[in-house]
């Protein structure tokens, strides 16, 4: 059965991977990139098989004009794909203002802003699938990143609520974390902040160390089309997951995280339960949790 596919960020990386996989098993993409002439081979090997359309993503107004001419162009789309973002790295102290902003605008708002922009169609058509490329730092956290970090923990936060409020609609949710793969992220798509001497020694000087090839690379596990075939064969199975953690590294980092946050969480259990009120009757079950 052949699908249609939205997907953000064609021009390189995942989302590269993903349109010419899929454009070779007989699937339709509509494909945007901020240049997608980029994308001039696999439009000349495929045709109408590719749509293709410039987008940045930060863009909210365009981005919603481009997913109503896709769906309109196609007739409908199965799978939307959020993939468009970059890493922002730096102590939260050495970025600046208009760093922050893009870094949010980019790989968490325009995120936001692409489901509520697609999910109407998604609705209209009787269901379809949103799969969001995160990270498993979207699970763990390492210094130097927190910013990156704070998106992707957010675009998880997101996707936790919404997967609810979309499922009686009949569209589900993947929110994929790939651990360090080789698709040039680090090196060639990294944006830096303005150095401070005080954290030249620690973990923000490291860091830029190992961009700039001045130490020695991250084990990268991760191949970018092995990535690339199993989000995709996700999307074909009967009940996806709602996370797919892709990578020896990916599966070993939230591993340790998760124990790691379970176990302090059962040793303060009783200091958690005395602040209860005294006439407080726990129930059943809860769905809502709030301040």
């Amino acid at each position: 059965m052949t699908r249609a596919w939205f997907i953000t960020g064609t021009s390189s990386g995942f989302g590269r991977h993903l349109t010419a996989q899929l454009l070779a098993r007989g699937d339709r993409v509509a494909a945007t990139a901020r240049r997608p002439e980029s994308l001039d081979d696999l439009a000349a090997r495929y045709g109408e098989q590719l749509w293709r359309s410039r987008l940045d993503v930060t863009d909210t107004r365009v981005l919603r004009e481009v997913v109503d001419r896709a769906f309109a162009d196609l007739g409908r789309i199965d799978v939307v794909v959020s993939n468009a973002g970059y890493g922002l790295f730096g102590a939260a102290e050495e970025l600046a203002d208009e760093q922050i902003d893009r870094q949010i605008t980019t790989n968490l708002t325009a995120s936001i802003q692409l489901a509520r922009a697609a999910t109407p169609h998604l609705r209209r058509q009787g269901g379809g699938r949103y799969i969001q490329i995160a990270s498993i730092g979207g699970q763990v956290a390492f210094p130097a990143m927190s910013l990156y970090h704070a998106t992707k923990w957010g675009i998880e936060g997101f996707w936790e609520s919404a997967a609810a409020e979309l499922a009686p609609f009949g569209i589900g949710v993947t929110v994929v974390e790939p651990g360090v793969s080789r698709t040039g992220f680090g090196a060639g798509g990294a944006v830096l902040g303005a150095p401070l001497p005080e954290y030249a020694d620690g973990p923000s000087g490291r860091l830029r160390g190992i961009l700039s090839g001045d130490l020695p690379p991250l084990p990268a596990p991760g191949d970018p089309a092995k990535i690339a075939a199993a989000i995709i064969a996700s999307a074909d199975q009967a009940e996806p997951p709602f996370r797919l953690t892709l990578g020896s590294d990916a599966y070993a980092l939230a591993t340790a995280a998760l124990r790691s946050r379970l176990e302090a969480l059962e040793a303060g259990r009783s200091r958690a339960h005395s602040t209860d009120a005294d006439d407080f009757t726990a129930p059943a079950s809860a769905g809502v949790v709030g301040g």
